[in-house]
């Protein structure tokens, strides 16, 4: 059943489309909410007589009966009207819903997210039920990194500090992705879907925020979009520019070294960083079967560090070693790009579609240091002059990617997808190290090193999506996939003293059933094969030594993880309340992890390792609820137990662990035009292979209020209010302990003013500063 709802003029979103037995109103049959289009769709509905109901705070219930025979249905058109007397009394907005169930996951819409206004993706993906963030940045799902996709394509913009959060229209969290996705998703995909505003007519926004952490932060952000009947112009600009602090305090206690043997650490940072983002894009839809679109993204971002590094070293009888401090100053520029054309071809029969898109990236990264190293004796005296030394780091990644996806009918009940993927990433990095001799810089050619990188990806997939029962109230879905993917890479350091050579073939075969209990319930069990192959910054062999004790990485000898994932979820919908569960069993074989090898002369280094296998398995759950008219809430829970078989590396790595992390998000509504959300994190400890890292938790608050007529917004912000926000890790071996703390200014007060340019424009530039109402 399918149809549009407006107020007569333009699409109306966010109505609650109920659908309950003619004979018994009590029973909700079932239950939806139109889209930003006003279209809604009600699936897997018995036969029989039925009343539809239209609500929207504002308008008037609207009652449709509705006789469904097993047909499709189309309830056409719904107008709504105004309600005068309740407009004069209302509290309570409307506002889109925070989470959407998919049939491989969920769509966190960004709108509902008012606690990060002036902050980037990284900052908005700390507040999605399910993902874990780090104060240092890390991103995970299930206690692994992510595939992390742009507008659904790999793009060069890796680093998710580049991009606004006020860009952001949604994040989608594929949990359970099928044969037509990537293959190398061994926890699941983050899909970063971008603004695009679709709204007839010239429409434009702007907003302003300004507020401060340790520092001074200030953003702002301009839309202008003008469509007609057969194009659509958009052009959008937002930038933010920050200061930030950072300290972090490290101790180690290497047992079987007797001068190196107690060493610590203080680090001091004083940062400064600025992001601007231009964002284009053009369509064209010559009928209704045909459009054309264009997209470009232009990005660039500054970092200036000034860093200051203390290091005591004493002996294993706590004598004085040795006493230095190292200072640097360090310049970061980097330019970002992306081009993106796509096709989309609709036919008569809706089950067929072809879809063709080309793009392609880019990420120019410039990084300029000076650095000074004083040695001191044990009174604090300076030995001799202070070292000098310079350093520049220069890195070039372009990926393009040619996808080609076509889905058709194979049957009355059977729709086929396939397609193809090509994905083609070039990388080069240029460090050079230069030290002060006799008041000339001297390249120094142990630290210096360049790395190249190619890598080609072509990948075929083919879906078979099926159902058994009635086309519109199937008991059982299912599906069957399969994925080829050919991997071809090189990579060779300067002069190719290190050098590597990749070309393999793999199938990725995937499965689900579902059982639909009723048509709000089911119950779904899945299987896929996924592989994890190594990065760039896994791959890369230089080996950073700017501190000289903790060197770090890559590994031009790392294997990819193949894994294997059984599913077994679960889904109940009622009118005011929603659970989900999750439980997931992951075998990892040749698992990547960081792991620390001690030489005898007191340095550790850092460096990515195939620690064997990894076996994990756990309960992801997310409950959703609307108890009162003025308050609703999200509370989501991850918890999962890892087996490590490491007997290949040490006999001290750790064998198991248990971990677990949740958010729970509060949205108020204390009056009318304001709302109030405080969202609460925690992730417990998580296993490493030598140790643990340490407990996260923080608390974020967010206020918005509509001024006048609607057009205009204020909101104030308050991230990690109590200031608990941290990351460190503390690790155990036979040969050293150690034990490592960050803390950032994570506390920040930010206020933003926000106008729209036009009454009917739909705030899509607003959404993560002011919740649609």
């Amino acid at each position: 059943m399918k149809g549009t709802v407006t107020d007569g003029k333009l699409p109306v979103e966010f109505v609650d489309v109920i659908l309950k037995n003619a004979n018994d109103s009590t029973k909700t049959a079932n239950y939806t909410v139109t889209d930003a289009s006003g279209n809604f769709s009600l699936e897997n509905i018995a036969e029989g007589q039925y009343k539809l109901y239209f609500k929207l705070i504002g308008f008037k219930t609207i009652i449709k009966k509705i006789q469904f025979t097993g047909s499709p249905v189309s309830a056409g058109t719904i107008v709504l009207q105004n309600d005068t007397n309740l407009l004069n009394t209302v509290v309570v907005n409307s506002q889109k819903k925070q989470i959407q169930k998919t049939d491989e996951g969920f769509i966190f819409n960004a709108a509902s997210s008012i606690s990060q206004s002036g902050g980037t993706a990284t900052d908005m993906l700390k507040n999605i039920p399910t993902v874990a963030v780090d104060a240092e940045g890390s991103i995970t799902l299930r206690g692994k990194s992510p595939l992390i996709l742009i507008n659904g394509k790999n793009s060069a913009i890796t680093n998710m500090d580049q991009i606004a959060a006020s860009s952001i229209e949604s994040i989608e969290i594929i949990s359970s992705p099928t044969a037509k996705y990537d293959a190398n998703a061994e926890s699941g995909i983050i899909n970063i879907k971008l603004k695009k505003n679709n709204q007839s007519g010239m429409n434009g926004a702007m907003a302003l925020g300004s507020g401060f952490g340790a520092k001074e932060r200030i953003n702002s952000s301009v839309l202008l979009n003008h469509k007609t009947e057969k194009w659509n112009f958009g052009l959008g600009y937002d930038n933010r520019f920050a200061g930030r602090t950072k300290k972090i305090k490290a101790d180690r206690t290497n047992y079987f070294i007797d001068d190196e043997h107690l060493i610590q650490q203080n680090r001091s940072d004083q940062r400064t960083e600025g992001l601007q983002n231009l964002k284009l894009n053009i369509d064209f839809s010559p009928n209704e079967r045909n459009s054309f679109s264009f997209e470009a993204l232009g990005n660039t971002e500054s970092q200036d560090n000034d860093e200051t590094l203390f290091t005591q070293v004493n002996t294993s009888t706590n004598s004085f070693f040795s006493n230095t401090r190292r200072h640097s100053l360090e310049l970061e520029r980097s330019k970002a790009g992306e081009l993106a054309f796509n096709y989309d071809r609709k036919f008569s029969d809706d089950r067929k579609n072809l879809n063709a898109s080309l793009t392609s990236s880019f990420n120019k990264h410039k990084e300029n240091t000076n650095i000074d190293t004083y040695n001191y004796d044990e009174y604090q005296q300076q030995i001799n002059d202070a070292s000098l030394q310079r350093t520049h780091n220069y890195e070039h990644e372009n990926i393009s990617n040619a996808i080609l996806n076509y889905t058709f009918p194979a049957a009355e009940k059977s729709i086929v997808e396939t397609g193809y993927k090509g994905t083609f990433r070039f990388f080069n990095s240029d460090f050079e190290s230069s030290d002060k001799v006799n008041g000339e810089y001297v390249i120094n050619p142990l630290s210096s090193n360049s790395f190249d990188f190619n890598e080609q990806i072509n990948a075929v997939y083919g879906l078979l999506n099926s159902f058994i029962g009635e086309k519109e109230n199937p008991k059982w879905k299912y599906n069957l996939g399969l994925r080829a993917e050919n991997v071809s890479n090189t990579g060779a350091t300067k002069n190719n003293r290190d050098r590597f050579n990749n070309d393999y073939l793999k199938l990725f075969p995937s499965a689900s059933l579902q059982w639909n209990l009723a048509s709000n319930e089911f119950v779904k069990i899945g299987y896929s094969k996924r592989i994890n192959r190594p990065d760039l910054d896994d791959l890369n062999p230089f080996i950073d030594i700017t501190d000289a004790l903790n060197p770090h990485g890559g590994n031009p000898y790392l294997k990819p993880e193949i894994i294997h994932i059984a599913e077994i979820s679960y889904l109940k919908n009622w009118s005011a309340y929603s659970f989900s569960a999750n439980a997931f069993y992951r075998n990892a074989a040749d698992a990547i992890r960081q792991y620390a090898e001690l030489y005898d002369n007191g340095v550790i280094l850092l460096q990515p390792r195939n620690i064997g296998t990894t076996v994990t398995y756990g309960l992801e759950t997310i409950f959703s609820l609307k108890p009162i008219s003025f308050y609703d809430a999200n509370i989501s829970l991850t918890a999962f137990q890892q087996n490590i078989n490491a007997s290949n590396l040490a006999q001290d790595v750790v064998s198991s662990a248990f971990s677990l992390y949740g958010k729970i998000i509060n949205n108020f509504v204390p009056w009318k035009g304001g709302k109030l959300q405080l969202i609460g994190n925690y992730n417990s400890a998580l296993a490493t292979p030598q140790g643990k890292r340490i407990p996260i938790y923080n608390i974020d608050m967010g206020f918005q209020q509509k001024l006048g007529k609607g057009n205009a917004r204020l909101g104030l912000v308050v991230t990690d209010v109590f200031n608990t926000l941290k990351s460190g890790y503390k690790n155990n071996t036979l040969l050293f302990s150690s034990n490592r703390t960050n803390k950032s200014d994570t506390r920040a007060l930010m206020v933003t003013f926000a106008y729209t340019f036009k009454s009917d424009f739909k705030e899509k530039m607003l959404e993560n500063q002011f919740s649609t109402e």
